[in-house]
């Protein structure tokens, strides 16, 4: 059974930078799409970024774009996302699931993938 767990959440001030963790065990990892995502109080889940099992091709949400990197280690099984000039709207709680494809900048979650418990990143202005 696949297991996502996600890490490095936090509270920082408007501007800050933060390193997200998503470690994959129960699976091949290296083989697949992986993507984070993220769910902000009352709104629906929302494709933040992806990166490809190569980790050569990457896909961000317009609202990220040039202030996130996502990236991945195949040998420890495990996605990043650094977030960087992060802002008030950031705040969200994070997960990372396997990826069915991307299109421009959205990805779209397995449904083979199961999501973790997600990791709590609050901005404040």
């Amino acid at each position: 059974q696949v297991q996502l767990v996600e890490s490095g959440g936090g509270l920082v001030q408007a501007g800050g930078s933060l390193r997200l963790s998503c470690a994959a065990s129960g699976r091949t990892f290296s083989s697949y799409l992986m993507g984070w995502f993220r769910q902000a109080p009352g709104k629906e889940r929302e494709s933040v970024a992806g990166i490809s099992g190569s980790g050569t091709i990457t896909h961000y949400a317009d609202s990220v774009k040039g202030r996130f990197t996502i990236s991945r280690d195949n040998a420890k099984n495990t996605v990043y996302l650094q977030m960087n000039s992060l802002k008030p709207e950031d705040t969200a709680v994070y997960y990372c699931n396997f990826a069915s494809y991307c299109s421009g900048s959205v990805c779209y979650p397995s449904p083979s993938g199961s999501w973790g418990q997600g990791t709590q990143v609050t901005v404040s202005s």
